[in-house]
């Protein structure tokens, strides 16, 4: 097991693992009820045994049938057997290493650690995940191109809701029905696939009109009208087997004005001006600066980031901003963002997910591009 392996390399005597993806990619188990509902689940990592999983009792039979880790400890809501008792016991009282995962950590967890453990060292031990999990295997390849399929059925469900007069949260639950299904396609009954549910969710990011220029606003009961431009973000919710995606796309209702057509038009350019300069051996804050100079040229200042690693998080490292100092590899899984807000009046946007290959790179996404009027 690779995070055994490099906690025994960084001299750490036991890791805590506790942010869910993390403990998806290491241990195949996830849950629905978590920290957020005061029931912290926990996998634990000693370099020379076996490892553990910590989960409330409730949770016990499905984590026994989805993980292929031997030994589950549990705990219940109250009592003795509570979850901080259970995981005291688990790491002991001798543990002059601690490794969690310092930006994720709940903070529930992490008061209780500094309250029981005042003589421990804490060591990062996301430094030694991230590199695990950056350069994505050919199996996590194709897993992302399904998720990628799925994306581009929400986006086609997008597209044809687009209408005047129509409210936003039709297109929105269009954007559900679609990714629904077309992930059902793809799963079975059978093994891990039996615990995965193809439900697309999360409030969806959607904007029409000049509130295009707030960027993450949700659908609303807003009605569209002629010339709206209407944005599509599926950040939070274009997802396959707990590998998610980045996917943007920008409509314009029955007409669009010439100065909307030009900002689109320079989002595009930018995210194209980013995707022609990745491939192996670039550093990642050039690839922003590619499309930094499209923004610049054309009298915008660059607002955001142009990119993000994606994988079983939804923010993972590195980024492809200015700073970032990350050589590319093949392999490397991206989401790139092409967008210019002018407040209160548009927007432009466009963002694809991608890997990393020797001379280039592949669409994870793809869509038409460009100034698209429905």
């Amino acid at each position: 097991m690779y995070a055994t392996c490099a906690a025994r390399a960084h001299d750490i005597s036991i890791a805590l693992i506790t942010d869910e993806s993390s403990i998806a990619y290491l241990a195949g188990f996830w849950g629905y009820l978590s920290t957020e509902f005061g029931r912290p689940t926990c996998l634990i990592i000693r370099p020379d045994e076996n490892p553990v999983i910590v989960t409330p009792l409730m949770e016990l039979e499905m984590v026994g049938r989805m993980t292929w880790i031997k030994r589950v400890r549990t705990w219940t809501d109250s009592g003795s057997s509570r979850w901080a008792a259970v995981l005291h016991d688990e790491i002991g009282l001798s543990a002059p290493v601690i490794g969690i995962e310092s930006a994720s950590v709940p903070a529930i967890v992490r008061s209780w650690l500094n309250e029981n453990f005042p003589r421990a060292q804490f060591s990062d031990v996301g430094k030694i995940l991230g590199p695990i999990r950056i350069i994505k295997s050919p199996e996590e390849i194709e897993i992302m191109r399904k998720a990628g399929e799925i994306a581009s059925a929400m986006m086609a469900a997008a597209h044809g809701a687009l209408k005047e007069r129509a409210p936003e949260y039709e297109a929105a639950l269009a954007v559900i029905n679609a990714g629904t299904r077309k992930a059902a396609g793809f799963l079975t009954t059978r093994g891990l696939e039996a615990f995965l549910s193809p439900m697309i969710h999360n409030l969806q990011i959607m904007q029409s009109g000049t509130d295009t220029s707030m960027v993450h606003r949700r659908a609303s009961v807003r009605r569209m009208k002629r010339g709206d431009p209407v944005y599509f973000c599926f950040c939070n919710m274009a997802e396959f087997k707990h590998y998610r995606l980045g996917f943007d796309r920008m409509f314009f209702v029955s007409e669009v004005s010439d100065e909307a057509a030009r900002i689109q038009s320079t989002a595009v350019e930018a995210q194209q001006a980013a995707l022609a300069a990745i491939r192996d051996g670039v550093i990642a804050e050039d690839i922003a600066e590619a499309a930094n100079t499209v923004y610049r040229c054309a009298g915008f200042e660059p607002g955001y980031r142009t990119g993000r690693s994606i994988g079983v998080s939804y923010l993972e490292a590195p980024e492809l901003k200015e700073g970032d100092k990350t050589i590319l590899k093949a392999g490397m899984t991206f989401a790139v963002d092409g967008g210019i807000s002018v407040p209160r009046k548009t927007a432009g946007r466009i963002g694809n997910s991608i890997v990393v290959t020797k001379l280039g790179f592949d669409y994870l996404t793809d869509y038409p591009r460009g100034v698209t009027v429905v």
